[in-house]
């Protein structure tokens, strides 16, 4: 058996020489610190030997080829998506420079409308009237104040920037399209389990994707679905000291597919009669937005977990979930309270209206 310590991405070379002649495993450098004053590199490998020697160190996730392969894929992905965001951001913000106002009135800067917009601004084009006939559906109605929006001093130099950015933002649409097509065919032999994924309100097909590549399909290396939520940092933290309690905010987790249960999460938020649109509304209220969606979000890898574990689809248990598992008289008088504080006279009749 031998112990590397997962330093960067310089472990990975090791690692891979070794797994198939020993069995290996990749340690967190926090969980083996050193005695103070005794730290090189020969007494660091004498303390890992002897960590891993009387198993005091519990081995880090790592995937096998197939999900390793995938993962690289999928991450590139979400690396290439967050340029392409930056690229388009820094035209917004190259137009707010010229004076031109667009994104006030369109949603969308590089949808139809707006693309072609652009695409007469580079050209040449400078009739605010002209720019503004370009808009296409339900941007029509918007033209008086388009014009108004387009009215500006872009000149040629800013037709050569935006002209630059347009191109790459073109070309990181090409190369994201070649790794979406590349992460198809490598996910193909685990569709069945992206297929059944992609029924959890607020996951995708993307999602689906990112999760199968994080976390696997084969979930003995996570016993409960618990000790998953934990690893991948969507649970909250214990910090306890003396019968103290602290910040219970999130660890540290796989901020790949955090990311990916965010942007879920936020869709869930939005699905009408769900489970997961009840749990936010609920929580929403008392603890706030962002730890409501974290809360979706560890729902969501919850039911994860248990449809990959199990081979099983997706069960919602419903909007009225919070409603009916709550004590019903409980439930009745904080009701009635509510509106006898409105004004209201409440009477009760049992079965039947009120």
């Amino acid at each position: 058996m031998a112990g590397v310590e997962a330093a960067g991405d310089y472990w990975k070379p090791v690692y891979y020489l070794l797994e198939d002649v020993v069995q290996v495993q990749l340690l967190n450098a926090a969980h083996m610190h050193n005695v103070p004053g005794r730290k090189t590199d020969v007494s660091d490998s004498a303390w890992i030997a002897r960590l891993v020697e009387h198993g005091l160190v519990r081995s880090g996730f790592v995937p096998p080829p197939p999900i390793r392969r995938l993962r690289d894929l999928t991450r590139y992905r979400a690396a290439l998506v967050a340029e392409r965001t930056r690229e388009k951001q820094r035209v917004e913000k190259l137009l707010e420079d010229a004076g031109i106002k667009l994104s006030v009135f369109v949603s969308d800067l590089f949808g139809v409308s707006g693309r072609a917009m652009l695409a007469a601004l580079v050209d040449g084009e400078r009739d605010p009237e002209v720019l503004a006939g370009y808009a296409r559906g339900r941007m029509r109605p918007k033209i008086p104040d388009l014009v108004q929006a387009l009215t500006g001093r872009f000149g040629d130099h800013h037709a050569f920037l935006c002209q630059l950015m347009l191109e790459r933002v073109d070309g990181l649409d090409g190369v994201i399209m070649r790794v979406t097509a590349q992460v198809e065919a490598e996910i193909r032999p685990f569709q069945a389990v992206v297929g059944r994924l992609d029924t959890i309100p607020g996951v995708n097909q993307r999602v689906a994707q990112v999760i199968v590549a994080e976390i696997g399909v084969d979930m003995s290396r996570f016993p409960t679905a618990a000790q998953l939520a934990s690893w991948a940092g969507m649970c909250p933290g214990n910090n306890e000291s003396a019968g103290k309690y602290f910040s219970g905010r999130t660890r540290k987790g796989d901020r790949w597919l955090r990311a990916a249960l965010g942007e879920a999460a936020v869709a869930a938020a939005g699905a009408k009669d769900t489970y997961c649109q009840a749990q936010y509304r609920r929580l929403a209220l008392r603890r706030g937005k962002k730890r409501a969606l974290v809360a979706v979000g560890h729902s969501q890898l919850i039911a994860a977990w248990h449809i990959i574990n199990d081979n099983v689809g997706y069960h919602d248990l419903g909007p009225l979930h919070f409603l009916t598992r709550i004590d019903p008289a409980r439930q009745t008088r904080r009701l009635v309270t509510q509106l006898q504080q409105l004004g209201y006279r409440v009477e009760l009749n049992p079965g039947g209206g009120s």
